[in-house]
Order: C-alpha cells, then structure tokens, then sequence
C-alpha cells in the first residue's frame, strides 16, 4: 500500500506531511496527475487541493480525486467535502444546517439586486484565501461601490462574491487543526497594528495555544460537519467564553508550533487519520465475520 499526500504546492506543511511515516509507511508527495498516474486501488491520497489561484472556482484536480476514488483510491478530503471548504457559500449552508454558530451570509451577483444586509459587512469571493478581496463595507453605499469596482473581474462575473455580517474584531482568531475528529494542533492568530484581518499572508503573528474546551468541541463539530478529514477550522471570537465558526479549510497550512508541547503536529495528523481509518477496518472485518 502507497500513501500519498497529493497537491499541487510543495508547500511547507505539504513537505513535512510527506516527511513523516503513515503506520510505518513512507509518505509521498505527488501532483494530482502523478496521483492518477501511480495510485492503485487500495492505496491512501490524503488530497490537500488549494483554491484557484485566479479566485474563479474549486481546483480542477477535484475531478482527478473522483476518478482515484472510483478506480478504488481511499482518498481521504474527498472532493464533495473540499468543495464544501473552498466555496464559502457553501460553507456557511454546511454550518447553518448543522446549528453551528457562522456569520450571517448572504451571495452577491452580477446583475442581481443586492441582499438586505446589516452593516458594517465583510465582502469577500467564494473562492478564496490569505484575505484577497476581502473588504470592509460600512454602510450600503460603500458595498454598491466596492461591487460596482469587482463587476468585470473574472471571478465575481463567474461566481458572485458573498457579503457576511461583521463579527466585532477582537485583534485576533483561533485556528485548530483537526484530523478524523482529534485535535493535534492549535494557534492563536493575532492580526497586526491596524489590520481587522487575522491573515498570516497579512502580517499577523501566529502563536500556540491550547484551546478551551468550547473552542475544541466546536472545532470538532464543525470538521464533522464538512467531511473533511484532515481540516483547520477558524475560529472568531464572539465574547468571553464563546465563538463563532468564520471558515473551513480543506489545505490548510500549519507549522511546527502548531503542536502541544513536546509533540509533533504532522506526526500526530498522520497518525490520528491512520489510527481512525484501520478502526473503520477492523468494525468492518468484525461486522462481515458477524
């Protein structure tokens, strides 16, 4: 049996995923195509798919996941959960039909009147990530403004953006890192002087944490509810004790410090998505011996 991290970024959490072993097991990291090429069924794709670059739509490696997974791949992130992850808009219909705390959401479209909002609003694509596009409107005026100025980018005139309600910014959001139901990691991501986004590609510092409770059993919630198997959930604070779940994020990236004292975050995904998928296996041998 193969195991393969497949993605198309030889990003560093991508590296240090392919760097640790699977049950004993090397770990490999393949492009989609390799994937399709070299995986045999019964061989594992942990599949780790960004958003397009261009910010139009879901990684067209989705289609590449589903012929693994037809030609018997276990592929792990399967691509209905990722879609789920990379398009916000369904995201926050995932998490409303679960009854999980998520922003107010409303989708944007060319041609098509604006929705009855409360501001201030967040206007933002999708599709995207690292805080691209992502915009403050504080009243009716600035969001026909700001949609006005998107209308001939490719991505709105494909997809629309989507206005979300503002969350009071605290300086600062949570990101657990959550891998078949167990969380192996967590940070605290603290935006800088001046900026009301937590994005690390935005200058925010990122500092390790151990989550509260309440922060763990809505992290855990909300990865059951994407499907997603290997996920970071970002977390907004909504007051003292309390959150709210902001995103989803189906390759997510996370680094060392990530982990609990004395661990090792990407060893420890690895084995919690290992240790869950030969606990399905055996329940499975059990009930057909049965």
């Amino acid at each position: 049996m193969r195991v393969a991290v497949v993605a198309h970024r030889a990003s560093e959490t991508n590296v240090s995923l392919a760097a640790r072993a699977w049950n004993g097991r090397p770990v490999e990291l393949v492009s989609p195509r390799e994937a399709l090429l070299t995986l045999r069924p019964g061989d594992i794709a942990l599949a780790r798919l960004d958003v397009r670059e261009d910010l139009a739509g879901a990684e067209e490696g989705l289609t590449i996941l589903e012929r693994l997974a037809d030609a018997g791949v276990q592929v792990l992130n399967p691509p209905p959960a990722l879609l789920r992850a990379h398009d916000k808009l369904l995201t926050a219909r995932t998490l409303r039909r679960a009854g999980l705390p998520h922003p107010r959401t409303s989708i944007v479209e060319r041609h098509a009147k604006l929705p009855d909002l409360d501001f201030p609003a967040v206007l933002k694509p999708r599709f995207g990530s690292w805080g691209r596009d992502v915009y403050l409107c504080r009243n009716r005026v600035e969001l026909e403004r700001k949609v006005g100025q998107l209308a001939l980018r490719p991505w709105f005139r494909s997809g629309g953006a989507i206005a979300q309600e503002l969350i009071p910014p605290l300086g600062h959001d949570l990101r657990v890192i959550v891998a078949r139901g167990e969380v192996v990691g967590a940070a605290v991501r603290t935006a800088p002087p001046g900026e009301w986004r937590t994005n690390a590609a935005l200058g925010a510092t990122v500092s390790p944490t151990t989550p509260a409770p309440v922060a763990v059993s809505l992290a855990k919630a909300a990865a059951s509810a994407s499907g997603l198997d290997l996920v970071g959930i970002d977390l907004l604070p909504t007051g003292p004790g309390a959150f709210c779940v902001l995103e989803l994020n189906g390759a997510v990236d996370f680094r060392p410090l990530y982990a609990s004292p004395g661990r090792d975050v990407y060893a420890d995904a690895l084995s919690a998505l290992a240790g869950s998928m030969e606990a399905v296996a055996l329940d499975s041998a059990a009930a057909d011996a049965g």
